[in-house]
């Protein structure tokens, strides 16, 4: 007799590299934002890159409250976090904390980079900022 292994919905976030990050705007409304996220099951945290000056971080300043939603290629399963955000940066210096978080989410995310300098300057020029959910609920579903 085979077993089906139980789904769980960590395991599908740690393997998911697309999803829809939800802060909420000044109106209450939620506001959309598709992003690569990063899960640190150890840590129990979801990383994202952005920038300053979007929506997402505007909503995060003001309410640090978010939700993530991945969903499985064939469609079939998702799972969802929710959490409080922080936020680092943008860093002014390639090789200051700010930016350093920058390149330990890319690792996590992508791996390695073939240009670290070009990454790092990138990273101040584009105002970018990393946001770390700590994660307080995940939940989701295998509907296959």
């Amino acid at each position: 007799m085979t077993t089906t292994p139980r789904f769980d919905p960590r395991t599908l976030l740690a393997e998911s590299r697309l999803g829809v990050l939800a802060t909420i705007k000044s109106d209450g409304r939620p506001q959309l934002s598709p992003v690569m996220p990063a899960y640190d099951p150890q840590a129990g945290v979801i990383r994202v890159s952005t920038r300053e000056g979007l929506a997402k971080t505007a909503n995060l300043r003001r309410d640090p409250r978010a939700t993530l939603e991945v969903t499985a290629p064939d469609g079939r399963s998702w799972a969802t976090a929710e959490g409080v955000a922080t936020l680092t940066g943008p860093g002014t210096d390639p090789h200051g904390p700010e930016v350093e978080a920058l390149v330990e989410y890319y690792h996590a995310a992508a791996g390695e980079h073939p240009d670290w300098d070009e990454y790092r300057m990138t990273m101040v020029s584009d105002r970018r900022v990393l946001i770390t959910m700590t994660v307080e609920r995940v939940y989701g579903a295998d509907v296959g």
